[in-house]
């Protein structure tokens, strides 16, 4: 096998996508196996929830929402690999298996899907920012903006907001519209309108059974948690300090996989109930790679593992990270920004050869 690495030593992220289509057949087997394992417990611990909840034990009800909230988590990783075609080898299993998960995790499947194929498209380019990733402005971009602007992104940025109030909204309100996808046609309007009418009818005959108020009291903080767990891991797998973000002539779709995509090291459980999203590196090279294979490509491949390796306890310290230096070519706080002296403009830089 040709090794992945140029003349140099450096990592040559487009031979590691020819290496890595190795680890892209799925297991029909082991899909469905996970699947299950997935499904049934989250079902189990709803309704103990419930049955906790109706007994007059709240408090239990609440503890009870912190691990069903974690198997959410790990359908929504399993609904994206049907996105990405990757979890069953036909495309009808794949969509069909998406769209039932998507009126769960309250994500229309098709319009999603469309959104999330844009980021993997298009991350790391700062000329092609604003669909499927979280708003990123460089230090000029900011110190262009009137005071009222660069309130709206501090804002925006705040950890309250990014991981408070910003799952709730994304989730519970902003999911309901194909927003951003107005002008693609009727199909982003059928998927969520679909999605919505098929959440109407299960929260109606949920609330028929066991009443308005059990079922906001049990469900909801079971899909809040899970919307703060799934922006965070969202935000850490591309807002770490090294990152990489180019403009579009020098951008390189293979480079920005390989270098703009943290490899998040997690404990063993969470990485399990995260289905391996963290080594978000090895996904963006090659995102036809099924999760439950992605741990295979590390065993066989230690070279990646320090690549944008980031681990728990310091994924903390990437909150603070806001701003893209294109001089410095790192993210920085707003604290540096003013304490330091920042260029004005990015330094010329080659584009990477094909």
């Amino acid at each position: 096998m040709q090794p992945a690495h140029n003349g140099d030593g450096v990592l040559d992220a487009r031979r590691w996508t020819r290496i890595l289509s190795n680890y892209s057949a799925p297991n029909r087997l082991r899909s469905v196996a996970e699947l299950v394992i997935t499904a049934l417990p989250l079902i189990m611990l709803w309704t103990a929830a419930w049955f906790t909840f109706s007994l007059g034990h709240a408090w239990a009800s609440l503890l009870i929402a912190i691990p069903a909230a974690g198997f959410l988590v790990r359908l929504f990783m399993i609904q994206h690999d049907c996105g990405h075609g990757t979890f069953f080898a036909s495309r009808l299993a794949n969509d069909w298996v998406g769209r039932v998960i998507g009126v769960l995790t309250l994500t229309p499947y098709d319009c999603w899907r469309r959104m999330h194929a844009t980021h993997h498209a298009t991350t790391g380019n700062l000329d092609r920012r604003g669909i499927g990733d979280l708003d990123t402005l460089t230090v000029r971009e900011y110190r262009a903006l009137s005071w009222w602007g660069r309130l709206k992104y501090r804002l925006y940025r705040n950890p309250l907001v990014m991981f408070g109030v910003g799952p709730a909204y994304l989730f519970l309100l902003q999911q309901r519209l194909p927003v951003g996808l107005m002008r693609n046609g009727w199909q982003p309007w059928a998927s969520t309108m679909a999605t919505n009418l098929a959440i109407a009818v299960i929260v109606a005959v949920l609330t028929w059974f066991i009443g308005i108020k059990a079922f906001l009291l049990v469900h909801l903080p079971i899909i809040l948690l899970a919307a703060t767990a799934g922006v965070w891991l969202f935000y850490v797998q591309h807002q770490f300090e090294h990152t990489s973000w180019e403009r579009d002539e020098i951008w390189n779709l293979h480079q920005a996989a390989l270098h703009g995509s943290s490899h998040y090291e997690l404990p063993a459980l969470l990485r399990w109930f995260t289905a391996n999203i963290g080594i978000h590196h090895v996904h963006h090279l090659s995102s036809r790679i099924p999760y439950y294979r992605l741990p295979r490509v590390l065993r066989d491949h230690p070279e990646l593992r320090d690549v944008g390796r980031i681990t728990l306890l310091q994924s903390f310290r990437c909150v603070r990270l806001v701003l893209w230096d294109e001089a410095q070519r790192r993210l920085v706080s707003f604290r540096e920004i003013r304490a330091g002296d920042f260029q004005e403009t990015a330094p010329n830089r080659a584009a990477p050869s094909p």
